[in-house]
């Protein structure tokens, strides 16, 4: 299966930081500020939707590896900013570079790892793993 990928696409993910996507909430931190497991999750949705234009019916990415520094910290009500760039494309596994910016600053960097798979293939493996 041919994907039509290019190295150098890139795609952002906007969000403002709400009470449900701090540390306190999520139980990763004692802090109101945005918890690193949401700056990942700000980080992943724009790798995917920079990827997904260019897959066919039936295909999608999922994440496979995250390696990322949270540099700063955004407080509630702040909007964030990640970007994705595409930096390497080796058959099915994609790999990006990710970076998220605040009103201030940049608050997050680093890679992450995406492969392509069959949406149907990889959720009936899924299911099988429960019996389903």
């Amino acid at each position: 299966m041919k994907f039509d990928l290019e190295v150098g696409l890139t795609g952002e993910m906007v969000a403002e930081v709400q009470p449900e996507h701090t540390a306190r909430s999520l139980g990763s931190g004692g802090v109101d500020v945005l918890a690193t497991p949401m700056l990942v999750a700000l980080m992943e949705g724009a790798a995917k939707d920079t990827v997904q234009p260019g897959l066919p019916e039936g295909w999608t990415t999922v994440g496979t590896r995250v390696d990322i520094c949270h540099l700063a910290a955004t407080p509630v009500g702040m909007k964030v900013s990640a970007k994705a760039t595409l930096s390497e494309v080796d058959g099915r596994r994609l790999v990006f570079t990710v970076e998220a910016h605040d009103d201030h600053e940049k608050i997050g960097e680093g890679s992450h790892e995406r492969f392509i798979v069959s949406t149907e293939r990889f959720e009936n493996k899924a299911r099988s793993k429960a019996g389903k």
